[in-house]
């Protein structure tokens, strides 16, 4: 059995937003670190950062693109936040707060129960008041 999550619409804006958290969360866990994976570290910003810069045109609309577009976006976002995941697994950098952003992430992109089980892998905390009962 899955891990229970949020169904919420779709709202690619507020996932452009989320995208900046995740980013940011990604900066502050590598600068408690500073010398650590020093290489794969900036790989990682970048994906983060490509992945904000991806979304950055939806985020201060009012709602989503039309739904052909839309599937794209999502279909894109999905990927580019899967492999920032994967990265983040194997750098073992992951911490609650990123987590948080990557379950929050994959939720407003219509993929709660993804983000709810991805979200583990990237350090949320699986006993956090925080995440779906």
């Amino acid at each position: 059995m899955g891990e229970a999550f949020f169904k919420i619409p779709l709202n690619i804006p507020h996932a452009a937003t989320i995208a900046r958290r995740i980013h940011y969360h990604l900066e502050r866990v590598f600068s408690l670190h500073p010398k650590a994976h020093a290489g794969q570290r900036v790989e990682l910003l970048v994906l983060a950062r490509e992945l904000q810069d991806y979304l950055e045109p939806y985020r201060m609309e009012d709602d989503n693109p039309l739904p052909e577009e839309s599937a794209k976006v999502v279909a894109e976002a999905a990927g580019r936040a899967r492999k920032l995941v994967d990265g983040i697994e194997a750098l073992q950098v992951g911490d609650d707060r990123l987590g948080q952003a990557v379950r929050n992430f994959f939720e407003c992109l219509e993929l709660g129960e993804e983000g709810a089980n991805i979200s583990l892998r990237a350090g949320e905390d699986p006993n956090s008041a925080l995440r779906p009962a």
